[in-house]
């Protein structure tokens, strides 16, 4: 039964091209684990040493927040609420810098700065924590990426955003006080831009049989037609005679 994978090149793929699409994908979970490792340093630190770093998260329009937009998405409130982040960042930013690759590593900083600054200006005055801000940056550009690229590789990532992660739109409307929707709404913003910015950039858009074949169309075409111009001129041509020519 063939396996059913996601590539930026023709079917079939040889071996040693299947071996660098596993060795790129075991470097795409680099990053993200090593954050994802800083946020759970962090919370087995806070729970062994009975402390709670919530006064270096984000506090926005205050100079006491300013480290938040280095250091809140690294501090969580409890346990379920580190399990809860910690699956969907994985996922959302493997997925960058599996399918971005070149340009990962550019998207996920600029996302991380500029989700927790939009916060910082735009936010209600109370601590926020927690990496979700980051997260829906990163599933917004996944989402929005492949919408502004038109390339049906991009969508098809875009929509299993949307399946898996649908019901982040509910996080975007204050429906519950204790929970950083505008966090959620600024990352959302930041990841929206970051999309329409760089939306002509990313992997190469792949050229399908169908589009080869409409080229050698055209190449034949224009052959035929420029042998046809050949013969027309050669026609054109006065014939040579033998004959002495009339006076």
């Amino acid at each position: 039964m063939p396996k059913l994978t996601f590539r930026y090149y023709p079917y079939p793929i040889s071996p040693e091209q299947a071996g660098l699409e596993k060795k790129i994908f075991r470097y795409s979970l680099f990053i993200p684990l090593l954050f994802l490792f800083a946020m759970w340093i962090i919370k087995i630190t806070e729970s062994t040493l009975g402390i709670s770093l919530v006064n270096l998260g984000m506090y926005p329009r205050h100079q006491q927040g300013l480290p938040g937009i280095i250091m809140s998405p690294l501090i969580h409130g409890d346990w379920q609420h580190l399990f809860g982040n910690s699956a969907s960042f994985l996922v959302l930013a493997t997925a960058l810098f599996f399918f971005y690759r070149k340009l990962a590593l550019r998207i996920f900083i600029i996302n991380y700065l500029l989700s927790g600054i939009l916060l910082w200006l735009g936010g209600r005055q109370v601590w926020h924590i927690g990496a979700s801000g980051v997260i829906y940056g990163l599933a917004a550009f996944l989402l929005f990426s492949g919408i502004f690229r038109k390339d049906v590789r991009l969508l098809t990532i875009s929509l299993i955003v949307v399946f898996l992660y649908g019901s982040f739109f509910w996080g975007l409307f204050p429906i519950k006080e204790n929970i950083s929707w505008d966090g959620h709404l600024m990352g959302a913003a930041s990841g929206t831009i970051l999309a329409s910015i760089f939306h002509k950039y990313g992997p190469p858009r792949p050229r399908y049989d169908w589009e080869e074949e409409e080229d050698d169309e055209e190449e034949s075409e224009g052959e035929e037609g420029e042998e046809h111009n050949n013969l027309k001129n050669d026609t054109d041509k006065p014939k040579t005679s033998h004959t002495n020519p009339t006076i």
